[in-house]
């Protein structure tokens, strides 16, 4: 009973993650028309940063109480002590998962539409699932596949075919797809890491240090920046985007990445899209049709199968 909670809670968080960050893209869209880019994503970095730093100085100061609510600290904080080998691979998924990913998430939302950027991000659980099959860190089952290919045949009858496919926007893809990239790599390596250390370390370190370089190459477009035209609802845009899609949304997936294993955990990428699109009907008013409304139901019925072998009465008993 235990066990099924535990997933219940994985669950529940993932798709917060995913109402978040499929939120989000519409958040940055609408704040690019009165900041640049660059600076607005520079500055929600520092934001995160320096709030995931004093949370790990908090939670590394805290005295165990030895009470219940100790164990879910315990997620939190970590003892064991940073390698020279930690501090290298904190550094490359910072400068991957963090700098790179930054630079071509914003880029490609920037120059393309949040359909194309949606969709081909939709495609990271396949490339986290192909590249933990391919250096043999986790056992990518049956169930996997078969969800897996239910929510790629979803994600294209949700924004395939609406998906803008034009010489404009094939920069604006191109970013999306090298997205997806950085993305695998720093899911894969952090995996890794958190074999010894916290989820919350290991994101607010690794953000750290992704985060020096991107306010280096930011900061002539945050000079040039005319702040008195910035409007309330761009800055509480940047509070929103930097608080919950970067704070909140990394340490969740994180959390499950290592209660799940990280083909699991990338499955629920694929709803993002469909959050994407319901936000966009909501807040600008387009339109969601049949296929759209067929293609929801493929994506979540994917991520079900995905966690089908994780019920204990499809699990055989040891014999």
């Amino acid at each position: 009973m235990n066990r099924l909670f535990s997933l219940t809670r994985v669950d529940a968080l993932l798709l917060l993650v995913c109402v978040i960050w499929g939120s989000n893209f519409t958040v940055i869209k609408t704040a690019f028309r009165e900041m640049e880019p660059a600076a607005f994503n520079a500055l929600r970095l520092i934001i995160a940063s320096a709030s995931f730093l004093g949370v790990i100085i908090f939670v590394q100061r805290r005295p165990a109480s030895g009470s219940a609510s100790e164990r879910w600290w315990s997620i939190l904080r970590t003892d064991a002590p940073l390698t020279r080998g930690d501090w290298l691979s904190l550094a490359l998924i910072g400068a991957i998962g963090h700098f790179a990913y930054q630079l071509c998430f914003v880029g490609s939302l920037a120059r393309t539409t949040v359909a194309n950027t949606s969709l081909i991000l939709g495609l990271t659980p396949a490339s986290v699932a192909l590249a933990s099959a391919a250096i043999g860190q986790e056992r990518v089952t049956r169930h996997h596949w078969i969800g897996l290919a239910l929510s790629i045949a979803g994600l294209y009858l949700v924004v395939g075919r609406g998906a803008q496919v034009s010489r404009s926007a094939l920069a604006g893809d191109g970013l999306a797809a090298l997205s997806v990239l950085c993305w695998t790599i720093y899911t894969l390596v952090g995996q890794r890491l958190m074999e010894r250390h916290s989820p919350l370390g290991v994101t607010g370190l690794s953000m750290a240090m992704g985060t020096v370089p991107y306010v280096l190459f930011a900061t002539p477009t945050l000079r040039r920046t005319d702040w008195s035209a910035v409007g309330v609802t761009t800055w509480v845009a940047l509070a929103y985007s930097a608080m919950f899609a970067l704070c909140v949304a990394y340490l969740v997936w994180y959390v499950a990445v290592r209660q799940i294993g990280s083909a699991r955990t990338s499955a629920y990428s694929n709803v993002i899209p469909l959050v994407a699109m319901a936000v966009a009907f909501v807040w600008l008013g387009e339109p969601i049709g049949w296929s759209k409304i067929a293609g929801a139901a493929a994506v979540l019925a994917g991520v079900a199968v995905t966690r089908l072998e994780r019920l204990p009465f499809l699990i055989p008993a040891e014999e």
